[in-house]
């Protein structure tokens, strides 16, 4: 028996006494009524390969992420080659994705809950893959730095909504686990990034053309493979469309009902909260900074600048310096490739410790141990003390994320859920963008330890910042959560 179909009152407390919600505010009860024992019946399922393929769908968006950004410090010494760059345009092109992507950042703040969770899912993947094809034939870096910008208008957009949308999916005790996982998914970006340039940009002739051309392609078979995910029922209930969020969530339960053979759980009694209003861009960027939301919005832009910039700042340019310690482009590559592989292992601790622990412990523990890596780093000389804290670096960052993916949508409700993702990724696009210049532009001076001093600092204050400010979510519903 399923608590949707009973009608049955609030459980009572041993003492016979309700347990109530908080009051619900003047409105339509009936209508709220129906959205919180609809998102309850969504948080109560258990988690099977039905939620998996969702996942595995959406999870494409942080795979093409992590692939466009890691592409380019395998592309980059041969594209500096071939039109002959300078210091301040090889941080151009390095910075070019992420520029875009901050200009996708604040078109996701526009139409996130304008247009819908699956439709920008959709056509920003076909923008992406569109840009980085054409990109491959570029005749010269001017045309080159425009597409490779107009490419990551598409990646700010895909990789941004895909945030809220599979935490709206998340079971609530697995959430973790299942929003984190884009931390994977974008260090299996990085992984399939190094084996392009292992196996073919440091190998055949024109070699970060035809790198692009990898890069593009297989991400266009994912629009097809993507047409049949079904839209966010919070996404829906926002929007009032109740229909479809009831047609959405029975489909996702008789699915999961057959893939285990058993009778689903009994949700928990709903906890009625102020229906979500649907707010235009002003009303919800200004309500970023207002009332409960100001502290998270403070902590949540700063987490992810913190992380921008050391990954960004560390990966980038890694091939590059190894270079100048006196490697050949094959074995730094490789070297590299050791370095991808690393952080999609990250994953696992960081999300396994964030589903039994708290969220912000387990982002606490990758900051400080990244801290501590990134020290050891500016005072390593052995190439084999390098390689091996290059490579704890990479794990404890890409383990960052994902609680990190985790903790933004939990402390935002859903009207404000993907105008938060899209403009904390705008900011953390800021660190991303600066991190490549300041370092192309005064590698000259900091050198290799004065890179690593650097990026020790910047995540010791992340840590810093964390620890004091942020809250812990874990094990609650995204409605109590957020309001």
């Amino acid at each position: 028996m399923t608590y949707e179909h009973t009608g049955k009152e609030p459980r009572t407390s041993g003492s016979g006494t309700a347990t109530t919600s908080p009051p619900v505010p003047a409105g339509d009860v009936a209508a709220q009524e129906r959205a919180a024992r609809l998102t309850a019946r969504v948080d109560r399922l258990p988690m099977t390969w039905v939620q998996g393929r969702i996942l595995s769908q959406g999870g494409l968006s942080t795979t093409l992420d992590g692939l466009d950004l890691g592409i380019m410090s395998f592309l980059l010494p041969l594209i500096t080659t071939a039109f002959a760059l300078t210091g301040t345009e090889q941080g151009l092109v390095a910075s070019a994705t992420l520029g875009g992507a901050f200009l996708g950042d604040l078109s996701l703040a526009v139409l996130g809950n304008r247009v819908g969770r699956k439709p920008l899912l959709l056509w920003s993947l076909a923008l992406y893959c569109g840009c980085t094809l054409v990109s491959a034939a570029s005749p010269d870096f001017g045309m080159l730095l425009a597409l490779r910008f107009l490419a990551g208008v598409g990646v700010g957009v895909n990789v941004n909504i895909v945030i809220p949308y599979l935490a709206e999916f998340a079971p609530r005790k697995a959430r973790a686990t299942y929003v984190g996982s884009l931390a994977a998914f974008f260090g299996l970006g990085y992984v399939l990034a190094a084996l392009i340039g292992t196996f073919v940009v440091a190998r055949v002739d024109n070699g970060w053309r035809w790198g692009l051309v990898l890069v593009g392609l297989p991400v266009a078979l994912a629009l097809w493979w993507r047409r049949g995910l079904p839209e966010s029922p919070r996404y829906l209930l926002l929007k009032g469309r109740d229909e479809e969020a009831e047609a959405v969530v029975a489909d996702l339960e008789r699915k999961v009902a057959a893939r285990t053979g058993a009778p689903l759980p009994d949700p928990e009694p709903p906890q009625l909260t102020e229906r979500d209003e649907d707010l235009g861009f002003v009303r919800q960027f200004t309500a970023l900074w207002q009332g409960p939301y100001l502290r998270q919005t403070v902590v949540v832009w700063s987490m992810f600048f913190v992380a921008s910039f050391a990954y960004y700042g560390f990966l980038t340019f890694l091939p590059s310096m190894l270079l100048d310690r006196g490697m050949s482009i094959t074995d730094s590559f490789g070297y590299s490739l050791l370095v991808e592989i690393a952080q999609v292992l990250g994953y696992y601790p960081a999300a396994w410790l964030a589903d039994r622990t708290d969220r912000k412990w387990s982002i606490v523990g990758c900051l400080a141990a990244s801290t501590v890596v990134a020290f050891l780093l500016s005072q390593a000389h052995a190439d084999a003390a390098v390689l091996v804290l290059s490579i704890l670096l990479g794990f404890f960052l890409n383990g960052l994320y994902a609680p990190l993916y985790t903790y933004l949508p939990e402390v935002y409700p859903t009207r404000l859920r993907s105008m938060a993702a899209a403009t904390s990724d705008a900011f953390s696009r800021v660190g991303g963008i600066v991190s490549p210049m300041i370092i192309g532009s005064m590698y000259a001076t900091l050198k290799f330890g004065g890179v690593f001093t650097l990026i020790c600092l910047v995540l010791a204050a992340g840590c810093v910042l964390t620890l004091t400010l942020s809250t812990a979510t874990r094990g609650r519903s995204l409605e109590t959560l957020s309001d």
